[in-house]
């Protein structure tokens, strides 16, 4: 019984997208949770090759659209597309092989270790010729992360940020051309802060596609290729992180009083908020 409901060897895989290929898009989304509209006629689109960061403040929408885009949230109205079909005609396992969904919070019930909850990103090629890579894959996500070195560790033993860093190594031994990542900095200090943005350029640079909310505006600046600033279940702006991350349009999505500044060596946007003047006792 089992086995008949594994994925036959011979059936077809996703192929590796081309570069800027289309691997998801957006049109005209609305979605309502309750009695709440929480996204209005939103697009987006995520390609090959690139980190799509998408950013705003508490309650613009951020998550409710990344759910949107990985199928898990159904749109009112609107299309959602994955690779070349709508998004509702691929089923749960064909959507597993295409893109892979970091949620915000990873809870478990049962004591799995560090290792056994990593390899769980490899079920959905379970009975398929990528089986063979799981070892291979379930190794390199764990060393990309830095968990290697408590793998055998329960995963209900560890601090809030190495949890975090787990749940990542899971998404990254999947291995779908498509990462969707809700929030996967908010648990970490400043080092894996930057080591999980190294693995989304990394991953980018290597052919897939990145999409990831993020609330720290200086990373979105440093690793994006392309941010989408959300307001009011809209998108305010897209592009380039040098073209959108303008101090009018900031101070106004956000309420709070910014300035961007040029790095003085690498010439990326360092948005400041604007304070009065700190005295020290």
């Amino acid at each position: 019984m089992i086995k008949s409901l594994l994925p036959r060897r011979g059936r077809e895989l996703p192929a590796r997208p081309a570069p800027g290929e289309v691997l998801a898009e957006a049109r005209g989304l609305y979605v309502r949770l309750g009695e709440r509209e929480v996204l209005r006629g939103v697009g987006l689109t995520a390609r090959a090759g690139e980190v799509v960061a998408l950013v705003g403040p508490n309650g613009a929408g951020k998550s409710t659209l990344l759910a949107a885009v990985a199928a898990d949230t159904a749109p009112a109205a609107g299309e959602v597309r994955i690779g070349p079909r709508a998004a509702s005609a691929w089923s749960a396992r064909e959507l597993a092989l295409r893109r892979a969904v970091l949620p915000q919070a990873a809870a478990l019930s049962f004591p799995f270790t560090v290792a056994e909850v990593v390899r769980m990103g490899r079920a959905p090629w379970a009975g398929t010729v990528r089986e063979d890579e799981d070892d291979a894959a379930v190794a390199e996500a764990m060393a990309a992360t830095e968990v290697d070195a408590f793998a055998a560790r329960p995963f209900s033993a560890l601090s809030g940020g190495e949890r975090a860093r787990v749940a990542l190594a899971r998404v990254l031994a999947q291995r779908t051309p498509l990462l969707l990542l809700d929030e996967p900095t908010a648990a970490l200090d400043l080092r894996h802060q930057e080591l999980v943005l190294r693995v989304c350029r990394d991953r980018a640079a290597a052919g897939d596609g990145v999409v990831v909310v993020l609330h720290d505006l200086g990373l979105a600046a440093a690793y994006a290729h392309r941010v989408a600033v959300l307001h009011d279940g809209r998108v305010a702006a897209e592009g380039a992180p040098g073209e959108v991350f303008r101090d009018g349009l900031l101070s106004e999505v956000y309420r709070q009083p910014v300035e961007v500044l040029p790095h003085p060596r690498t010439g990326a946007p360092l948005i400041v908020p604007k304070r009065d003047r700190l005295t020290g006792t």
